[in-house]
């Protein structure tokens, strides 16, 4: 089959310099790379579903900036080390 591709003008040239040192064209080096990466694409391990663990609650307490990742740091440290439990 025919068809037209764009090519980045860095892997357009690497891809003919590699064609002219196998001797062989730039159509073959471009589908020998194509069969290489879908062969890849179907080896890899489909991506497992999960699950998303929530809570219940009334959000961050008051005062506590989420934003600051300083501010939550010192509140878990409140949490494991000075409040008491």
């Amino acid at each position: 089959m025919r068809t037209t591709i764009t090519l980045d003008d860095a892997l357009f040239r690497a891809a003919k310099r590699l064609a002219a040192r196998r001797d062989s064209s730039l159509s073959a080096v471009v589908q020998e790379a194509l069969r290489v990466y879908l062969s890849e694409v179907q080896r890899r391990k489909p991506r497992q579903h999960f699950t998303l663990v929530t809570f219940q609650g009334r959000g961050a307490r008051p005062g506590v900036d989420l934003d600051r990742t300083s501010a939550l740091l010192e509140e878990d440290d409140l949490d494991q080390f000075a409040r008491p439990r």
